[in-house]
């Protein structure tokens, strides 16, 4: 093995291997953090609560991803992804507290795909100022024409498009994904949930949402993230602290590997902003034990979500 090859692979078995420390406040005090996955209503949770959460947390500047219109039909699940499946508020809501909190919030619009209004109502949002659109979280074909319809709307205005991606429930055909990256190159797609977040791994079983034990580099994810310019990770979630802690050495490798290609969110909905509980700030911690380069966590706690979200 050459001299350069080994001491990386020492140091990042290094950082894997140490215990997770507390941040210093003095030195968090300095790291601004976008949080670009957070909801109003989140399981019930108050927006005092919220802004409070996300000062403990924190962060500098919030995105709102609202749900689309509550609706039966076989897109929502027959209602059951009704307030993305965990009573998020909508568009209206998202906006009024941007426009009473601009310093902390700003927001994404949404709706349901296959709506008779859809492309009216988010282009009157993206028109009001939204900055995105999403969390698209149906269950439609990833590439259906509805989903396409999305991306249209993205491209006119030049803004992203937040996805969850879970295997046979959200946008459905994952390893379809990146024939829509290539038909829509000028649109910045941000990938989030179990099945993004699990296919990290080469030998990934797609029906398994928090999958365990060491990671095979090589997945859908990593390769989507090394050949496509117009693909993101949103590491939010459970899913997203699990693609780490399961195996922390692949874990740093994968971050320092898309520095450039990754963005911080939470999408935690507890009502504290701290401790294990908070998969948010699980995630945090994470992220600055595995990255001890303050250039690179840089770009993924703020730079990165400023190349493509306009704030």
């Amino acid at each position: 093995m050459k001299r350069r090859t080994f001491l990386k692979k020492t140091t990042l078995a290094t950082l894997a291997s140490s215990p997770l420390l507390p941040f210093t406040s003095q030195a968090q005090e300095k790291e601004f953090i976008i949080d670009i996955h957070q909801h109003l209503a989140f399981h019930e949770r108050n927006d005092a609560v919220l802004l409070k959460h996300q000062n403990t947390m924190g962060i500098g500047k919030t995105v709102l991803l609202p749900a689309g219109s509550p609706v039966k039909r076989p897109s929502t699940r027959n209602g059951g992804a009704n307030g993305l499946a965990a009573k998020v508020s909508g568009n209206e809501p998202a906006a009024a507290l941007a426009a009473k909190h601009p310093d902390s919030y700003i927001y994404f619009c949404n709706e349901v795909p296959d709506l008779p209004e859809t492309k009216s109502v988010i282009e009157k949002w993206l028109k009001k100022d939204a900055r995105g659109i999403g969390e698209q979280k149906f269950h439609l074909e990833i590439d259906s024409k509805e989903m396409q319809l999305i991306y249209q709307i993205a491209r006119e205005f030049d803004v992203p498009v937040l996805m969850h991606i879970q295997h046979n429930t959200y946008n459905l055909g994952f390893e379809r994904l990146h024939k829509m990256l290539e038909k829509y190159p000028t649109v910045n797609f941000i990938g989030h949930a179990q099945t993004w977040w699990g296919n990290v791994d080469k030998n990934h079983d797609q029906k398994t949402m928090y999958p365990k034990g060491k990671v095979t580099p090589g997945g859908l994810t990593d390769k989507l993230l090394a050949d496509y310019p117009n693909i993101y990770g949103d590491l939010s979630a459970g899913s997203g602290h699990n693609a780490f802690k399961r195996d922390e050495e692949q874990g740093a490798a994968f971050l320092h590997r898309h520095q450039d290609k990754l963005c911080l969110g939470t999408d935690c909905a507890d009502t504290v902003g701290e401790g294990g509980k908070c998969s948010g700030a699980q995630q945090i911690a994470i992220v600055r034990k595995l990255v001890p380069e303050a250039d690179v966590r840089k770009k993924i706690f703020s730079t990165n979500a400023q190349k493509i979200i306009r704030f």
